[in-house]
């Protein structure tokens, strides 16, 4: 390239360093190692330019990031400002997010000029406590909303960021046990008081319709918030507390089913997670939820299966209640099956099928399995050699 020493000397420190030279004379200063000889090129010619930002205007961030890659390199400070302006104003995409982030990283540029840029990108919430400030204020946004549309879609949303990448990053700030037992406790209380003005001999206190919705929204909520809890293997606590509910579920008795059984489904979603070996659990516990819940669940399994809105997955259900019984001692699993078969008995289809486990049981109780182990006896000798 043909240059004026005077134009790169003034608006580089790299070639003022090089351009010591008497005036008058010839300079040649040669570039070893150049990655990209175009944007050198480039980044040469935006020192004659008088509006840096208009010569900017509509580039990728990609080429923008290289003109600041060499801007830096040689020193060339309102290359390096122009750019740096130019990346704080215009959007980025998540893959250009990643290479912004990282080349400021590895450029090591000033602090002041850099941060400006990756304000977007950082903040100080950066602590677990006012982040989780943050998520209860969105979780409990979502248990609130009022539009019925906005709240299934934020909970899906909500959901699916909490699950993405949650095991990658040992750094990452995440939800608190803490703050998704809150929430836990307080739908629990609502369902309760729910329950029991729906169930108050003052029928005239408040309309009946409007208590069921309700009664069907908090239940719908507490799945919500279990489902977070055993993505995130934080569930083995709620089992026990939803198996203590001796209250609500002597409420939930006195409920007609078409408004009650969203609250069955939470049992139902414990036993798949327990039968799929995402809730470990103690024995005592599995037990106590089983001797609770059991019934209720029996008696609304048909209004959850034929529910328009929201069927259940009808198998995966009765694999886990089959698998949550075999996983208890033999004599618990006899009261419990013994039961379950008087009652499909007479249910039928409107009772959970639970063949299965009943098979399994019937093997264990009934099939002894006798091994014949033969005695193999191991003969040592064990002698003296000369040393």
């Amino acid at each position: 390239m043909d240059v004026h020493k005077s134009v790169l000397a003034a608006k580089s420190r790299f070639f003022a360093e090089k351009l010591r030279k008497e005036r008058g004379v010839s300079h040649c200063v040669e570039i070893s190692d150049c990655d990209d000889v175009e944007v050198y090129v480039e980044a040469v010619v935006l020192m004659y330019s008088d509006d840096l930002k208009g010569r900017l205007m509509g580039e990728e961030v990609s080429r923008v990031l290289g003109l600041l890659k060499v801007s830096a390199a040689i020193m060339y400070d309102e290359g390096i400002a122009s750019c740096l302006e130019y990346l704080e104003a215009v959007p980025w995409s998540e893959e250009e997010e990643e290479k912004v982030v990282s080349q400021l990283g590895e450029l090591q540029l000033r602090e002041d000029l850099a941060s400006e840029v990756l304000l977007r990108v950082s903040s100080e919430l950066s602590t677990s406590a006012r982040a989780d400030g943050i998520f209860m204020r969105l979780l409990t946004g979502v248990l609130q909303a009022k539009d019925d549309r906005a709240r299934r879609e934020m909970k899906a949303l909500i959901s699916r960021l909490l699950r993405e990448d949650a095991g990658s990053d040992s750094n990452r700030i995440d939800v608190s046990k803490e703050t998704l037992y809150h929430l836990c406790h307080r739908c629990l209380s609502s369902l309760v008081l729910c329950l029991s003005e729906a169930t108050s001999a003052d029928d005239g206190r408040r309309d009946r319709g409007v208590l069921m919705a309700e009664i069907a929204r908090e239940a719908d909520n507490m799945q919500w918030i279990v489902g977070i809890l055993v993505d995130k293997k934080m569930g083995e606590e709620f089992v026990k507390l939803w198996a203590d509910q001796k209250e609500l579920v002597d409420l939930h008795s006195k409920i007609p089913t078409m408004y009650r059984h969203e609250i069955s489904r939470i049992t139902a979603q414990l036993c798949v997670a327990i039968g799929s070996r995402n809730l470990l659990v103690p024995k005592e516990t599995r037990f106590l939820l089983l001797s609770t819940w059991l019934e209720a669940l029996y008696e609304d399994f048909g209004w959850m299966r034929r529910a328009s809105s929201r069927s259940i997955d009808k198998k995966l259900v009765e694999e886990g209640i089959s698998q949550t019984i075999l996983t208890l001692p033999l004599q618990q699993q006899q009261t419990i099956l013994l039961n379950w078969f008087d009652r499909f008995l007479n249910k039928g289809d409107d009772c959970p099928n639970i063949q299965k486990a009943f098979e399994v049981w019937w093997r264990r109780a009934f099939i002894r399995h006798v091994s014949e182990q033969e005695n193999t006896q191991l003969q040592i000798t064990v002698c003296d050699y000369p040393s």
